[in-house]
């Protein structure tokens, strides 16, 4: 075999790669919103979501895609964790679609439309305004080409006629259950290095439509192939919370649980899957049995792939709850301080597959960071009161933690952002990271303001000289709770969709806080000049008053970045 042969092969893989990554990208691109809104709203029930998985994941190509959505919205609790896991299964479904597509290009002349589907594609992506279907004609021109190379190369190389590959596969029994074992592991592993399983199934169905590899060992590598997608996505959720690696695990105990009890009736299935391929040929009126024996081999493992993983999931539906509380003991909550657990929580390196997707996982990230600078102005609201020494340096202490996490937060979703934006986005995308870069600036200016307070609360304790007055502490609880409401209609935004909320009552609130802070402002004139407390202790009250409304107006630059509207004029 010369080295230029070898070279084609791998080139024509990578074309394959390259061709399914792009198609997925672009479609996502096209209908990525329109899918998410799909994945919350059509997960009523199990069977729903196993539909729902099924139909996005053959939309998008992706298996991978519809598992992060469907994480990423356990995460936000849009999702319980056994919908996702139905949705998971439906995933495994919805992904055999990319065997018969690959089935398909192997056995029917399929070079026509690769040329052709280029010169569309480069019309659309100049024109601009349909850029996104350019994009994934070429994806799918990338695909053909390579299946047509592919098909090419293999014929070319001969491998049924070749004895060195023969009498390889001729040293296992394929009768034997250890044979069926070792080509089950090595799916598992090429599958985990080659970072594809639309790559191993095109190499399987080259070898096994040549007449290289017997069928039986060319389903074992699917089967492999199964798993090794679930070790990839395990590994990546390794640095991910708690309910994305539940859900990693149950994507893998789903594969595994099928492998384990096919390996009881292997052969009599896969005998069944044959007679189903010929018996539904025969319906549309191809011959079946005149078809060259090795041709068809492609479409039995592509009919084995989806009636493995429709039969898995018609089993283990019944079965949710059962898997999700086995995952649940299996990974356990860890309990940890908030303020001692600074790490990023929906964002991991390596999980996301594409840019659509990463913005997503970073609008959470930004949730968190919002509902983290409400408990840090809550932490505040407590030290105001504290009369303990002990208790009021420990707090002070937490509060000095959230201060330092708001800082690392806003430095380490910017610089994800950055990298996000760096690759090909949708307007609308571009959009969104632009807001949410403003967002995430005016939630670290939050933070600076809780720790300003915090710190002129720690002045006023330190000089041990003056107190407030009761009627001054009733004017800071006042305006602090109006600051929580602003803080908690500001969460209510981030956590809902911004088209039912109401920016109004944000706006009422920010002028409540203006107003009041002016009132304040005049009568601590009036109460200083009538000593009624000393000028000191009333420039502290004044600088709690002022950076709570300085506080109100971050508030509602983040409400008017998340709502896409221009920022005040100062």
């Amino acid at each position: 075999m010369s080295i230029w042969i070898v070279f084609k092969l791998l080139g024509s893989l990578a074309l394959l790669m390259f061709g399914m990554k792009s198609m997925s990208e672009a479609l996502q691109k096209m209908a990525g919103p329109q899918l998410r809104h799909a994945l919350g709203a059509m997960t009523t029930n199990r069977f729903t979501g196993l539909l729902t998985g099924a139909v996005v994941t053959a939309s998008v190509q992706s298996s991978t895609a519809t598992t992060v959505m469907t994480v990423s919205f356990v995460n936000a609790g849009l999702l319980t964790l056994a919908q996702a896991i139905s949705v998971i299964m439906g995933a495994n479904i919805g992904t055999t679609l990319t065997a018969w597509i690959m089935a398909l290009g192997t056995s029917f002349d399929i070079s026509v439309a690769v040329y052709p589907g280029f010169f569309l594609g480069i019309i659309l992506i100049y024109l601009k305004k349909h850029r996104y279907v350019g994009d994934f004609l070429f994806g799918l021109a990338f695909l053909l080409l390579g299946l047509t190379t592919l098909k090419a190369t293999g014929t070319a190389m001969d491998l049924g006629h070749n004895e060195a590959v023969t009498a390889f596969f001729r040293s296992f029994d394929p009768n034997s259950f250890l044979t069926t074992i070792i080509f089950l592991f090595l799916g598992g592993i090429m599958t985990f290095c080659v970072q594809s399983s639309a790559a191993v199934m095109a190499i399987t169905m080259l070898l096994c439509s040549t007449g290289a590899m017997p069928i039986y060992q060319g389903i074992a590598l699917v089967l492999g192939e199964n798993i090794g997608t679930t070790i990839t996505s395990n590994l990546a959720a390794l640095s991910a919370n708690t309910q994305a690696r539940r859900a990693a695990l149950a994507h893998m105990f789903f594969n595994v649980f099928g492998v384990i009890w096919i390996l009881f009736i292997f052969h009599w299935f896969i005998d069944g899957v044959v007679w189903l391929v010929d018996y539904v040929g025969n319906l549309l009126g191809k011959d079946m049995n005149n078809m060259d024996s090795n041709e068809k081999l492609n479409f039995v493992l592509a009919a084995f792939h989806s009636c493995f993983n429709i039969i898995n999931a018609g089993i283990l539906i019944w079965l949710i709850p059962q898997i999700e509380r086995f995952v649940c003991w299996v990974i356990k909550t860890k309990k940890m301080e908030e303020e001692e657990d600074f790490r990023l929580h929906f964002i991991t390196a390596g999980l996301l597959k594409t840019p659509e997707l990463s913005v997503l996982e970073a609008q959470k990230e930004i949730v968190s960071f919002s509902e983290r600078m409400q408990r840090m102005f809550n932490m505040v609201r407590e030290l105001l009161t504290e009369k303990d020494d002990q208790k009021f340096t420990k707090l002070y202490t937490r509060i000095e933690k959230y201060e330092s996490i708001s800082d690392n937060m806003e430095i380490e979703i910017a610089s994800y952002l950055e990298q996000v934006s760096d690759a090909h986005l949708s307007d609308d995308t571009k959009g969104k990271i632009r807001a949410m870069l403003r967002e995430i600036s005016e939630l670290e200016s939050i933070g600076d303001s809780c720790y300003n307070m915090a710190r002129t609360i720690n002045r006023k304790v330190q000089g041990k000289n003056e107190h407030f007055t009761t009627r001054q502490y009733e004017h800071m609880h006042q305006m602090m709770e109006l600051t929580d409401s602003a803080l908690t209609q500001l969460n209510n935004l981030m956590g809902g969709r911004k088209e039912s909320f109401n920016v109004n009552r944000s706006f009422n609130i920010e002028n409540e806080i203006n107003n009041f802070r002016d009132q304040l402002k005049s009568q601590n004139i009036n109460d200083v000049n009538n000593h009624v407390y000393t000028y000191g202790i009333g420039t502290i009250y004044m600088d709690i008053i002022s950076e709570c409304e300085k506080l109100g107006d971050y508030i509602i630059n983040v409400v008017e970045a998340r709502m896409g509207t221009k920022q005040r004029e100062a």
